[in-house]
Parts: structure tokens; C-alpha cells; sequence
């Protein structure tokens, strides 16, 4: 008998019985058929009895009892490999508990008509007679693309985000004086010389302490601030006396 079933099966028998697991195409879930024991089975263990019998028997009287039991020794043994070596009887006792175990499982899968899966209860949308796959539940599917969307709004905004706002400065990590590393304190660690920067009196770049000429224009950085006017001090970078203001 042909039956139209999942592909998903695993067989579970034995040389004692038989039994087999079906599982649903969609989420693997699946249903383990009633253990069913094989007739053939216990002819087959008084067969084996019957050939130790005569074997013994052989081993005592020789001759033809010898034989028998050796063959009939030999024909238990040809029984035990059922994949390649069973008896028609097993056969088509197998294959009937086959077919018993798909009719007593199918009432819990449904065929999709859209993909042709046989999947189970849980995997099976009522409303629109398909599998989940092919139509998946209205509230189940409309939670799971909320949820989506939220977590990539939740990532743009995160790329977006400012979360610091401190400002980069940078520090001389070398002692203009004795060329040794400085640290990181307002003072070098091997001379104590100052670590800060000054500023150029021309562009009002920022030069580290102890150079002589600015790295931006090449001014010397020697000059004072000091108004030729009126003898003010003026901040290194002025370019007009802070007091009356004279160009410097």
C-alpha cells in the first residue's frame, strides 16, 4: 500500500518490533508511532533453540544431526541482518507496521495544497488552510517585523549618537629641552623644564616651549609683544597693541 507522507522519518525498529518517528517539515517537531512487537521474532528465537538442540544432539550422535543443526544455526544467523538479509515474512511484516504507524500519525500533521510539507498542528494557519511558511499568522508576523524595526531603530540612532563630547587636545610627550619623554604632566619628569605651548606672535599658532621659530610661518618666536608705542605688554599672536593700538 503507497501512502503520501512526510520525507522526515526515522526508523526506530528492531529484529523485536517496530517503530518509527515523523517529524513536521517546518520546525522539526514530530510524533513517535506505537511500538509494535514482531511476530516473527519469537519463531525465530525457537529456531535458534531448536538448532543449539540439534547441535548438541550432533556434537553427541554426529552424522546428519550435526548438519541439521548447523543449518538451521546458519538460518538463524541469516535472520539477524534486516536491512539486507530478512525473511519475506519480516518483510511484509515490516512494511504493514509501516503503513499502521503513518495512519496513526497523520492526524496530526496537515498537507500544505501551496508547498506540498506536511507539518504539525503548531505550523498550520487555520484561517488561510496553508503552512505558516506560506501564510504566517497575522499577529505573529506583524509582533516580529515591529520588533525588526525597532531594533534597527534602535541601531541608526546608536551609529548617530554623540556619546562623547570631550575636546582632543594634544600634549608634548617629549621635553623640548632635554629631548628625554616628558610624560604627560605640565612639567618634564627629567628636568622639570614647562611642557606647555607657546603661541606665535605672528600667526598665533600654537609652538611647543623652546622652539625658536614657528613651524606654521616660520617666524621667530622671540619676539616680545611689546607696543614701540606706548611699551605696552601685549599677549604673544596680537597683532595690534592691546593699550592704543599700534600694529606690532
Amino acid at each position: 500500500m503507497l501512502h503520501s507522507f512526510t520525507r522526515n522519518h526515522n526508523d526506530l525498529s528492531s529484529d523485536a518490533g517496530f517503530q518509527f518517528e515523523f517529524y513536521c517539515d517546518c520546525c522539526g517537531n514530530g510524533f513517535k508511532s506505537t511500538f509494535r512487537n514482531s511476530s516473527t521474532y519469537g519463531q525465530r528465537n525457537k529456531s535458534e533453540r531448536a538448532g543449539r538442540i540439534a547441535s548438541t544432539l550432533g556434537g553427541l550422535l554426529g552424522g546428519k544431526a550435526s548438519d541439521l543443526g548447523w543449518a538451521i544455526e546458519r538460518g538463524s544467523s541469516f535472520l539477524g541482518d534486516r536491512f539486507s538479509n530478512e525473511s519475506p515474512e519480516w518483510r511484509r511484516e515490516y512494511e504493514k507496521a509501516f503503513d499502521e504507524a503513518q495512519e496513526e500519525v497523520r492526524p496530526e500533521f496537515r498537507k500544505c495544497p501551496a508547498c506540498n510539507k506536511w507539518v504539525c498542528h503548531d505550523c498550520w494557519n487555520e484561517d488561510d488552510g496553508l503552512c505558516t511558511d506560506c501564510a504566517p499568522r497575522e499577529a505573529g508576523y506583524v509582533a516580529k517585523a515591529r520588533n525588526e524595526a525597532m531594533r534597527r531603530n534602535i541601531d541608526e540612532t546608536a551609529e548617530a549618537a554623540t556619546v562623547w563630547q570631550g575636546k582632543v587636545e594634544t600634549r608634548t610627550t617629549v621635553c623640548p629641552k632635554c629631548g628625554k619623554p616628558a610624560g604627560s604632566g605640565k612639567f618634564c619628569n627629567n628636568c622639570g623644564a614647562p611642557l606647555g605651548t607657546n603661541r606665535c606672535p605672528n600667526c598665533g599658532a600654537e609652538v611647543a616651549l623652546g622652539l625658536k621659530f614657528c613651524g606654521e610661518c616660520g617666524s621667530p618666536m622671540a619676539s616680545s609683544g611689546k607696543c614701540p608705542a606706548c611699551g605696552h605688554q601685549n599677549e604673544p599672536g596680537m597683532k595690534f597693541c592691546g593699550e592704543c593700538g599700534t600694529k606690532l
